[in-house]
């Protein structure tokens, strides 16, 4: 159990991270982060912020979904905005493009390890891969379809906002799926199986 804790909430934060990576590399950011950036900056707040409220928000649609959270997805909700916020006090905007372009691939990957830490530590879905499979349960719609959808939604009113799409929105599209793949079974940690019933001893 502690080491799946300590899984979770390093993956946690190394999400966070990764998200601020993307905004200091300034090329383009994954779906979700595009609309979190153009929220960000209609409504001038930090990105890590618009994180927090936009996962407070999206796990309000898991109520009719009969979705139920788990300490994963509060977490997930509270850690990967702090996270971002934190690490971009930290990191100076850059001009340099060969460096802004080392740190985009950095992201890429940095995310896809993340993800394979915090969903392998077993704790429960994010709140919006939760809203995914929440929708799959009720309408029993396919999963490619669903999360297609909510990529595709979620990037065009980002872009609309002024979020930063480009080349890193591409680049993460293609390979952030076979990225994950590779990584989630490192993380996949053996659960521990249950007692076995005792035995009745016969009387003698």
């Amino acid at each position: 159990m502690l080491r799946r804790l300590i899984q979770l909430y390093i993956g946690l934060i190394l999400y966070g991270v990764s998200t601020a990576v993307y905004v200091r590399a300034n090329l383009g950011a994954d779906p979700w982060n595009v609309f979190h950036l153009g929220v960000a900056g209609l409504a001038s707040m930090d990105i890590g912020m618009v994180m927090i409220l936009t996962g407070a928000a999206v796990l309000l649609l898991w109520i009719p979904l009969r979705q139920r959270p788990g300490l994963g997805t509060i977490s997930n909700v509270i850690v990967l905005g702090l996270a971002a916020d934190a690490t971009l006090s930290l990191m100076p905007p850059l001009e340099s493009l060969w460096l802004r372009a080392v740190l985009l691939l950095l992201a890429v990957l940095l995310n896809a390890l993340a993800t394979g830490m915090y969903i392998g530590a077993g704790f429960g879905a994010g709140p919006r891969d939760g809203l995914m499979t929440g929708i799959h349960a009720r309408t029993g719609w396919p999963i490619r379809r669903i999360r297609t959808t909510i990529e595709i939604s979620v990037l065009l009113i980002g872009i609309v906002l002024g979020g930063a799409f480009g080349i890193g929105t591409v680049l993460y599209a293609l390979a952030i799926g076979p990225l994950i793949q590779i990584c989630l079974p490192w993380f996949q940690l053996p659960r521990a199986a249950p007692p076995a019933p005792m035995k009745a001893e016969p009387l003698s």
